[in-house]
């Protein structure tokens, strides 16, 4: 393993930035711990679910340790959210999440996930130097989760939620995926909910990532509808959006309260995308539709330095495209599903 790069008076050397061919600098690493997922969201998989990575084709926590540590140290990485599959199904998870906060660059450490064993893990999970988290909710109704996920599991992600922000993981973000016909009509009870709680909610148009290839435009709910739902109960005012931030922010009431609303398709964001992906089995993603992959775990398991890997690192996100092209008729989905890539 290489030495850590060092300035001419011997001090740590400031990370270059992971640049790509447009210019656009990345800060933000969504890491895939698994490709398991403990709902079956009829969105997402088939009933049955998936044919899951084998064991040794994940990457250990060593190699992970590794990586990060690479891209907080060398690549300019800041952010790390921990994605999936669902996250809190990897076994040993807080520990992991130590091991990353005691990287010598700290990245800020998040995680994306269903909320189900939140209830029991958020201390542990805060203790250990995670900041916040998202959760998923599409519905509030309990017979309506039970038909989207597959599983009678909604008082478990109402605990999760309420777990994290007694933990401090704050803010505890509430993302919502609303399909038409299937949840749309909840979209202003979701934001409601949200606001009684103290929560932050995110709602995201639907993209062309279930595994079943099933996604049809004409049931993807767009921002437009998003926010006219939420105007119809709430005075909304908008909110300067931040560099490179995905979603569109909006105060509700004048209050301290905020609905966001990612609009991928409909007002792709990809001209600012600081986002670079790695999935559970070591490959590296420039963009989240993309068609190919680079190859870090062989590198790693080949013996590869810290050089070699970085070089690797740069020269996948050098070649980046300028956008996903979701609403181009060249548009390709990609072989893998979201849940083998990573949200």
């Amino acid at each position: 393993m290489s030495r850590p790069l060092t300035d001419q008076h011997g001090d740590t050397a400031a990370p270059k930035p992971l640049v790509d061919r447009f210019g656009r600098v990345h800060t933000d690493l969504r890491l895939s711990l698994t490709d398991r997922c403990n709902l079956r969201c009829t969105y997402c998989m088939p009933a049955e679910g998936l044919a899951w990575l084998p064991k040794d084709e994940l990457l250990g926590d060593d190699e992970i340790v590794r990586l990060v540590g690479i891209a907080t140290g060398r690549l300019g990485i800041t952010e790390v959210r921990l994605t999936g599959g669902e996250p809190l199904v990897r076994r040993g998870l807080p520990g992991l999440v130590a091991r990353l906060s005691g990287l010598p660059k700290t990245p800020e450490l998040s995680i994306t996930t269903n909320g189900i064993g939140l209830a029991r893990t958020a201390g542990a999970l805060r203790e250990a130097g995670l900041g916040r988290v998202n959760v998923s909710l599409d519905t509030l109704r309990p017979e309506r989760f039970a038909a989207i996920t597959r599983r009678d599991r909604l008082t478990d992600v109402l605990e999760g939620l309420r777990a994290a922000r007694a933990a401090g993981l704050d803010p505890v973000k509430v993302n919502a995926v609303p399909v038409r016909g299937v949840n749309d009509d909840e979209i202003a009870d979701l934001t409601a909910f949200a606001v009684e709680n103290g929560y932050r909610m995110r709602f995201i148009e639907s993209m062309p990532l279930d595994a079943q290839g099933a996604w049809e435009r004409e049931k993807m709910v767009t921002a437009a509808e998003i926010l006219d739902r939420i105007g119809e109960r709430f005075t909304l005012t908008p909110v300067p959006r931040e560099d490179n931030a995905p979603a569109e922010e909006w105060r509700i009431d004048g209050t301290d309260a905020y609905v966001g609303v990612i609009a991928s398709v409909t007002r792709p964001f990809c001209g600012n995308c600081d986002r670079v992906r790695l999935t559970a089995d070591g490959q590296l993603r420039n963009c989240l539709f993309a068609t190919k992959e680079s190859d870090l775990r062989a590198l790693l398991r080949a013996g590869a330095d810290d050089d070699a890997l970085e070089v690797a690192w740069r020269s996948c996100i050098a070649v980046k495209g300028p956008g996903h092209a979701i609403n181009s008729e060249d548009f390709r989905r990609p072989d893998r599903p979201m849940s083998a890539i990573g949200g």
